[in-house]
C-alpha cells in the first residue's frame, strides 16, 4: 500500500509557470503544478493559476479542493460557479467551460482516468 502525504500545500514549490493553451483576452493566465502520485488510473497533485480567463476542456473526471484564491468556472451552456479557498469541485469527464481566475488559485486535485 502507498500513502502520499501532501504537506503544507500552500508552501510547496511547483513547476515553472507556463501560459494556458486557450487564453481569452488579457492578462494571460499561467499555470504550474506538482504531481505527487500516478498509479492505477489516478493522479494527484497541486495546481496553481494566476489571474486570467481561458477555455478549458477537462478530459478526465476530477475532484479538486481550492486552498487559495478565487474565481469562477462557467460550464458550457451553464451558469457561472463562483469559488474561493475552502471550496471543492467534482467535475465529470469531458467538462468544457471557461475559467476566470480573479485571485491566484492553488488547489489540490485528484484526476480519475478511465
Amino acid at each position: 500500500m502507498t500513502v502520499s502525504h501532501i504537506r503544507a500545500a500552500l508552501g510547496e514549490t511547483l513547476s515553472t509557470p507556463a501560459p494556458v493553451a486557450s487564453p481569452i483576452g488579457e492578462p494571460v493566465a499561467h499555470t504550474s503544478y506538482k504531481e505527487f502520485e500516478r498509479a492505477d488510473q489516478v493522479e494527484t497533485g497541486i495546481w496553481e493559476c494566476t489571474p486570467g480567463r481561458w477555455n478549458r476542456f477537462v478530459t478526465e473526471q476530477e475532484f479538486c479542493h481550492f486552498i487559495a484564491g478565487s474565481g469562477t468556472f462557467t460550464p458550457t451552456g451553464g451558469e457561472p460557479i463562483a469559488f474561493k479557498a475552502g471550496d471543492a469541485f467534482m467535475m465529470s469527464e469531458n467538462t468544457m467551460g471557461v475559467w476566470d481566475i480573479r485571485e491566484t488559485v492553488r488547489k489540490t486535485y485528484v484526476i480519475i482516468k478511465r
